[in-house]
């Protein structure tokens, strides 16, 4: 077998080709400024989880900076497929894909320019998911850390669009790292209140009932949308509204939620224990069963695997 065969395929700009040959100009403006959106769902047992609603979300990003791929979110549903399609053969029966949908405004020209690509740079791609990366997490609970570093306000610019400028959250991850190497940051807004992580959403629990920031102030993840109609479901209040360090040091449990993560306990915030500083409360723990039972998939399970 030829080592394309053992490389995944890409989409790019109406064609599937290699990882290695799938190439984007230097003078893209998503390269020189960031100037692009994107989207990532996944898989559960190689099966696409609510892909609808992620596209709904991209055109809502694509539609909040002017963007137009040329393409409707139906003809990117099918190029998504067809991408998962191409790649399910290089996955682990136990192992899962991010499958993301990405468009640029594409190339910065200048007179004499000799590009062949005009219009905006379209990709759809597929990433295993690092299973085993973040297995510990379910086992032992996420330590978080709020850096000095603000999340960029959205009267700035809205973070409810998913884009390709990552900066602000970039930052502040690094910054929580140098606190603490394994810990992820959730950033506050200029007014102190939880904001969101980078590629996360937080949730407190007190009193039996969840707590989570305003939507206007945050990315509204598919995965967050997903835990606020299980809690729906299973009876448990659910809020949002302007939380502040005060309400972290006096919740008895706390979560994030992701893409990735589907929900992952947390157990420390700024080196605070959450309620006794062990992972899966009862909230929590009933929505980690409820979530799996609608995707079809045991994901603490598959996670903790690779912990060998």
């Amino acid at each position: 077998m030829s080592d394309l065969a053992n490389e995944r395929i890409v989409y790019l700009n109406g064609r599937y080709v290699p990882e290695s040959e799938a190439l984007v100009p230097f003078r893209d403006r998503s390269f020189l400024y960031g100037d692009g959106a994107f989207d990532m769902t996944r898989t559960f047992a190689h099966r696409m989880f609510r892909l609808e609603q992620h596209l709904e979300r991209f055109a809502r990003s694509l539609r909040y900076l002017g963007l137009d791929p040329g393409l409707s979110m139906a003809e990117l549903a099918d190029i998504s497929r067809e991408v998962l399609r191409r790649n399910l053969h290089l996955l682990d029966e136990h192992d899962d894909y991010w499958v993301g949908q990405r468009v640029s405004r594409g190339i910065r020209r200048f007179p004499g320019d000799r590009w062949e690509q005009d219009g905006p740079t379209v990709i759809v791609e597929c990433m295993p998911l690092p299973l085993a990366e973040r297995a510990l997490h379910y086992r032992d609970g996420i330590r978080v850390v709020t850096p000095a570093t603000r999340r960029t306000p959205p009267d700035a610019l809205s973070p409810r669009a998913k884009t390709h400028n990552y900066l602000n959250l970039i930052v502040a991850e690094r910054e929580a790292h140098a606190q603490d190497a394994g810990a992820w940051a959730v950033l506050l807004d200029e007014r102190g209140h939880l904001c969101e992580g980078l590629g996360s959403n937080i949730f407190l629990v007190r009193d039996g009932a969840l707590l989570t920031p305003r939507e206007r102030m945050v990315l509204p993840g598919i995965s967050r949308a997903v835990v606020i109609e299980l809690a729906e479901r299973l009876a448990i209040p659910c809020r949002e509204g302007d939380l502040d360090l005060y309400d972290a040091a006096t919740a008895d449990e706390a979560f994030l939620t992701s893409t990735s993560l589907c929900l992952c306990p947390v157990v420390q915030i700024n080196g605070q224990p959450v309620g006794d500083g062990r992972p899966y409360g009862p909230v929590t723990r009933r929505l980690t069963d409820a979530y799996a039972e609608l995707a079809g998939c045991d994901f603490v399970a598959q996670y903790l695997r690779h912990l060998g």
